[in-house]
């Protein structure tokens, strides 16, 4: 039998309109509320960065490559600072001992890379420490040692996964928690990346954020 041209077209509209819903039904959704990562670094240059103190960092194969001077040096995203959120680092070292660190939650804008270490928190780098895993890779620097050494050889490629939010800072290298600390000080600030003297050689690659509102 012979539909007129106007059924066929109603048909047809109707398999779209079930063919969308069952590929809506289908695909994962985005939780509600839930914040994009932020990539901080593009790879290609030092946009949105400032770096202050000694030494300096370049970029290198699409990394930030430290070059550090004789005295602490820190480059760090000025263009905002971040409240609760999840910071993912991908970084590596030249030399066991080469020493570096993740800087988070300094309030102020300030020409003293000092300040980050007296005001924000430090996520160490450094698997030479001597005085055990106090300040070694993965401790929050002078307040919280790690729990585990996670970190992988010199020369290969490390991820950080730092969760703040409010005063918990919990953080997990290669998939392992190796800290979880309740701080103190301020619930917002910016974010940085350490250079720390002249024989330390490190690299970063991927810095990005995920807010958590």
């Amino acid at each position: 039998m012979l539909k007129s041209k106007s059924g066929i077209l109603a048909v047809a509209a109707l398999s779209l309109l079930l063919c969308g819903a069952s590929s809506q039904a289908d695909s994962p959704r985005k939780s509600k509320g839930e914040k994009q990562w932020v990539e901080l670094f593009n790879g290609k240059d030092l946009a949105g960065w400032k770096m202050i103190g000694k030494g300096s960092f370049v970029v290198e194969d699409g990394a930030l490559a430290s070059r550090g001077g004789v005295g602490l040096g820190l480059l760090w995203y000025e263009a905002r600072t971040f409240r609760d959120f999840v910071l993912q680092v991908e970084w590596k070292v030249g030399t066991e001992c080469s020493n570096s660190g993740v800087f988070v939650r300094f309030p102020e804008k300030s020409e003293d890379p000092w300040y980050s270490v007296h005001n924000g928190y430090e996520i160490q780098i450094d698997d030479c420490d001597k005085r055990g895993l106090k300040n070694q890779t993965g401790s929050i620097y002078d307040f919280s040692p790690a729990t585990a050494r996670a970190a992988k050889p010199a020369g290969q490629w490390n991820l950080y996964e730092i969760s703040v939010v409010g005063q918990r800072y919990t953080v997990i290298l290669n998939g392992q928690k190796v800290n979880e600390f309740e701080g103190s000080r301020g619930l917002e600030g910016y974010i940085g990346l350490q250079s720390h003297d002249p024989v330390s050689k490190v690299w970063y690659r991927s810095v990005r954020v995920r807010e958590i509102k």
